[in-house]
């Protein structure tokens, strides 16, 4: 007998205090991958046995410890609020009202996406790309959907991709793009999809969806957050094509998309490392790439209705290729790119800029955060080291001028390095004739009285000791 809806809600009353303040770790995944299928009658054998045991899926995405582990990751993921301005905090307090009429509205299909709220962000290399934050209710309700379709996806997507998939990350891309170079096959097709995100398909992707979930209450939960519009400024447009990044499900869709190009360099033999939309296939000659190039562009434009930028893609040496922030040369070797060197040094100059009035102690502890985060990402890097070494220098001398600076006066530089164990007349020569806090900070007596043992006192960490530990 159906219990009515006072017993419901004494019977709740447990479940509703998974939604209080206080966070327990939400199930861990273990990152186990299948190795991808070798055939596609193979791929489509096992779509059709998962869409059959799926028709009830919805029902899995709403379960309480589903809805309680999404929420604390949303929780956990903190970020701003969407268009209704809920935060986080809020969330918890109103699903503790709110849950059992959440889950029978999402069931009976009458839950509605609100729009994302439409944010640009700069890209490191350059231009722009969009985010769309979506309410809070929505983050958890898509993390929820993201947590149970994963369970069935994972296991069928390649080894060779890497991004936004648990146990997987980009230092692994980088040790499996370094193994394919070793093999001697040094020559790097690097295809660059155009605003990826933006232009995913959604009627490819609702297909794609279909053919491996059983249940259409949940396909047509997920059509509705593609469908969903995106308000800038009071005014909401609507999106006809697009997965917008700031979606908890939209890295797994991105995947699901791309599978489909994953099964088809696996189904011709290539070697590739892919990282969401970044993808390099690694071949042996100029003249192989080429033939590859073009294939694969073909197959990406009419087959996936995604576009290529023809401009950035290309057939390049590897020492030439930017993977994921590092270069790799001839014979597998590792080494932190260009870009990424740049990028650390305009970091570097931020914090140390000589009008920002800051203690001296606070912009150690600041170029300390920089450094170890950097430090602990590049920690593959095995060649080219001595860059490191001088960037290191370039560091201390930043440093130095930002330090002689905050003395301003000749007489208060004077006594700063005598204090540093200068000898009086080197001092003044040094305060005297010296135009510049720049010039000033490259003396010799100056670089020897705050040297590398003194920047250690002081608490600075060495870019090149991060990364060889």
């Amino acid at each position: 007998m159906r219990k009515n809806r006072e017993q419901q809600k004494k019977g709740m009353v447990r479940q509703l205090s998974l939604f209080d303040d206080q966070i327990k770790p939400a199930d861990s995944h273990d990152g186990r991958t299948g190795s991808g299928f070798s055939t596609g009658v193979e791929l489509l054998s096992q779509l059709e046995s998962q869409r059959t045991l799926t028709e009830n899926l919805l029902e899995a995405v709403v379960d309480y410890g589903n809805l309680r582990n999404a929420y604390q990751r949303v929780r956990q993921n903190k970020g701003s609020a969407g268009i209704d301005e809920m935060d986080v905090e809020a969330l918890g307090k109103w699903l503790n009202k709110n849950l059992i009429t959440f889950r029978e509205t999402v069931l009976a299909e009458n839950y509605e996406p609100g729009p994302v709220r439409k944010v640009i962000i700069s890209k490191p290399g350059g231009g722009e790309r969009m985010l769309g934050i979506p309410t809070v209710k929505d983050r958890m309700l898509q993390q929820a959907v993201h947590q149970i379709l994963s369970r069935y996806y994972e296991p069928l997507f390649s080894e060779n991709s890497f991004g936004f998939r648990p146990g997987r990350n980009a230092h692994q891309a980088i040790l499996q793009a370094s193994k394919f170079i070793s093999s001697g096959k040094e020559w790097v097709v690097d295809i660059d999809l155009e605003k990826f995100f933006d232009n995913v398909n959604h009627d490819r992707l609702m297909q794609r969806l279909s053919k491996g979930i059983g249940d259409k209450r949940l396909l047509r939960l997920i059509k509705s957050y593609l469908k969903a519009g995106i308000m800038s400024d009071g005014l909401t447009e609507q999106r006809i094509a697009g997965t917008p990044q700031g979606s908890p499900l939209s890295p797994l869709l991105s995947n699901i998309v791309l599978d489909e190009w994953d099964k088809e360099m696996e189904k011709r033999g290539h070697d590739f490392c892919r990282y969401a939309d970044d993808c390099n296939i690694y071949v042996k000659s100029r003249k192989a790439g080429e033939r590859v190039l073009n294939s694969m562009v073909k197959f990406l434009e009419q087959k996936l209705k995604l576009k290529v930028n023809r401009q950035k893609s290309g057939v390049r040496h590897c020492s030439e290729v930017t993977l994921l922030g590092y270069t790799l040369l001839e014979e597998g070797n590792i080494r932190v790119s260009d870009k990424s060197i740049k990028r650390l040094k305009d970091k570097v100059r931020e914090i140390t800029r000589r009008n920002r009035g800051v203690r001296f102690e606070q912009l150690i502890k600041e170029l300390n955060a920089v450094i170890i985060g950097w430090a602990n990402y590049f920690y593959l890097a095995n060649r080219w080291l001595s860059e490191l070494r001088n960037i290191d220098g370039w560091i201390r001398r930043k440093l130095r001028c930002y330090r002689l600076k905050q003395c301003g006066r000749r007489y208060t530089i004077f006594k700063l390095l005598r204090n540093l164990g200068v000898p009086e007349n080197t001092s003044w020569n040094v305060v005297m004739y010296t135009q510049g806090w720049w010039a000033m900070s490259a003396k010799q007596a100056v670089g020897k009285a705050m040297g590398i043992k003194w920047f250690a006192q002081v608490g600075l960490h060495s870019l090149l000791i991060q990364i060889q530990r």
